[in-house]
């Protein structure tokens, strides 16, 4: 871990971020950082336990004078996403972020630098830690798999917390406030198939689709970034139509809410129309460059020739409907909201595609902030890859965060916004999928906001948090600590 990390101002902060990022807290893989953070609390002396689904609840008091404001829940996601280029060597389990320094703007070596939801979390544990900080009761709120399924915001029951207010810290732009956001639904589509034996006369082919940025699946959606996975069924739609290529396996993306940055398919073709085929390609190369030139100048598909050719691929007749249910699949923004300028209201996000010796599994997550054009768009979806023969699985359902343009806590963080940077923010609803409208669903009485310090390229290595911002963050932070309603 580099020191120039914890010489940044505020050190409070980035000392916190740095001994939170040396533990390994991938989701659903969250025990150590789980054990972590209850040290944490218990060497500070103050009441901390985990509940049923093993979030952790740390209670301060109040500091003297401020004993007469509403309590407050300070809320974080304790996992992260894992990503990393494919020449990076990086074990996630076991190894601490290796983090550094690019101008105003910290960065990790070759993944994810975890600062979606790390610095909230660092945040916190700061407010925590302090002794000069005037602020009201605090419950801090760690919740487990935010990123994977919100398991831990969706199984907190109610009665547990007490506070009036929550702090979600889990916004990226540092300029907005949050007073809503959208629910999510996953769509997952299966299939079995018999593999068939190869061709004779055929040769194999490696086709590698790399070099695109990914992101978020929520907050980037709306960029026009290539889908690995889009881009690499265009090119087998192509071969398959026009010279019989048979796919013998696919592995394209990872996580759900992870734009995917690449995939790899292995395929076959009859040995008469390999000169053709490579031209072909090419030709198709080119113009997906010439559309992405913009927003992905640096991808890259690569046709390599294998040295030995796959044993068997997909029948001619399964794959017909695939690549054709593939291309039928919606991918990226559905529908922008009526009701908010520039927010996507609903998209969705073909996220992994995985397919060989006879199985098949398409992955997909669909956001929406209205609850019914979610369910639609995911009924499109499960209707394109059923026409084909697949099980279609609609999971992990949650929901999103209605905004009230009413809230208490919203008028005290416009004006602190406005007096601390001579400009009013924007107050929003993102497409991300922030905690909020699920906690809201236990505690429906409790006033909620979200904002945070500017983080771009989450879900991405290229995830970077701003320096300076961190600072705004934190002076906006403290102040709001300090201006809580009364109660």
């Amino acid at each position: 871990m580099s020191q120039e990390i914890r010489n940044l101002e505020p050190k409070v902060l980035w000392n916190k971020f740095a001994d939170l990022n040396a533990v390994p807290r991938p989701s659903k893989k969250e025990e150590r950082v789980i054990e972590f953070m209850k040290d944490f609390g218990k060497n500070l002396g103050l009441e901390t336990f985990e509940d049923d689904i093993r979030n952790v609840i740390i209670r301060k008091p109040a500091t003297a004078g401020m004993e007469n404001r509403k309590a407050i829940v300070m809320q974080g996601h304790l996992d992260m996403v894992h990503q990393k280029n494919s020449d990076t060597v990086f074990d996630f389990d076991t190894q601490g972020i290796d983090m550094y320094v690019d101008g105003d703007w910290v960065r990790a070596k070759g993944t994810t630098l975890g600062a979606d939801n790390g610095l909230g979390v660092a945040a916190i544990m700061a407010i925590l830690e302090s002794t000069d900080i005037p602020h009201p009761a605090i419950e801090a709120l760690f919740t487990i798999d935010e990123e994977t399924g919100m398991t831990g915001a969706l199984n907190l029951k109610g009665g547990i917390l007490e506070g009036q207010i929550l702090l979600n810290l889990d916004t990226e732009e540092d300029d907005e406030i949050d007073i809503g956001c959208a629910g999510g639904i996953d769509v997952t589509a299966t299939a079995e198939y018999d593999e068939e034996e190869t061709p004779e006369g055929s040769v194999g082919y490696k086709i590698t689709v790399k070099g695109l940025k990914g992101g978020h699946s929520g907050m980037d959606i709306h960029k026009g970034l290539g889908n690995a996975n889009k881009i690499m069924n265009r090119l087998l739609f192509d071969g398959f139509d026009n010279f019989g290529l048979q796919i013998s396996e696919i592995l394209g993306g990872s996580l759900r809410n992870a734009i995917p940055r690449e995939s790899v398919a292995k395929v076959i073709i009859a040995e008469v129309y390999d000169e053709a085929f490579v031209y072909d390609m090419q030709q198709i190369v080119n113009d997906i460059k010439t559309e992405l030139k913009t927003t992905e100048p640096n991808l890259e598909v690569v046709f390599e020739k294998l040295d030995s050719v796959p044993a068997k691929v997909m029948p001619s007749i399964a794959q017909f409907y695939f690549v054709r249910a593939m291309y039928a699949a919606h991918n990226g923004v559905y529908a922008m909201s009526a009701d908010f300028a520039d927010l996507v209201e609903t998209s969705n996000n073909i996220a992994k595609v995985v397919l060989g010796q006879g199985n098949l599994s398409v992955q997909c997550l669909t956001r929406s902030s209205v609850e019914t054009a979610k369910f639609d768009l995911a009924n499109s979806l499960r209707s394109a890859f059923e026409l084909m023969g697949c099980e279609v699985e609609l999971s992990g359902s949650y929901p999103g965060w209605t905004p009230n343009a009413e809230s208490e806590i919203l008028d005290v963080l416009v004006p602190l916004y406005e007096k601390q940077g001579g400009e009013k923010p924007r107050v929003v609803a993102c497409h991300a999928g922030l905690e909020c409208g699920i906690l809201g669903t236990n505690y429906p009485e409790m006033d909620m906001i979200s904002f945070g310090p500017t983080i771009h390229g989450a879900h991405s290595p290229d995830e970077r948090a701003s320096i300076s911002s961190s600072q705004k963050f934190w002076k906006f932070l403290v102040e709001i600590l300090a201006n809580i309603p009364m109660k």
